[in-house]
């Protein structure tokens, strides 16, 4: 079943959910609430929509631990050609007034030249 779930591509970026009618449904993890068994289990979203569903708890944080890990893998395995951050202490002295490296020009008080 499991397989049969992933295999809409849904799995990569929502987890798959089953509602008490058989039917699965994709929701996006990152806007899951709370989910609760009272005594069915209930995810509730940020917006308050509130779903039932046939998967037990901890099968619901399982799959949202599976979706966080793998966003974190993904980016873990792209490359960057972007140069490394400078940190600020390296950087020496701030220079105000300095546009592109040519001083600003200056202007008379009250705006008028």
């Amino acid at each position: 079943m499991e397989s049969e779930r992933r295999s809409h591509g849904w799995g990569k970026t929502m987890i798959l959910l089953t509602r008490l009618n058989g039917s699965t449904f994709a929701v996006n993890p990152d806007l899951v609430e709370r989910i609760q068994e009272q005594p069915d289990t209930t995810v509730v979203l940020v917006d308050g929509t509130t779903f039932i569903v046939t998967e037990t708890i901890d099968e619901v944080i399982g799959e949202i631990a599976e979706y966080r890990a793998r966003v974190i893998a993904l980016a873990h395995s792209m490359h960057f050609d972007a140069p490394a951050a400078v940190p600020a202490s390296s950087r020496g002295a701030r220079r105000f007034g300095v546009v592109d490296g040519a001083k600003a020009s200056a202007r008379p008080v009250g705006g008028r030249s």
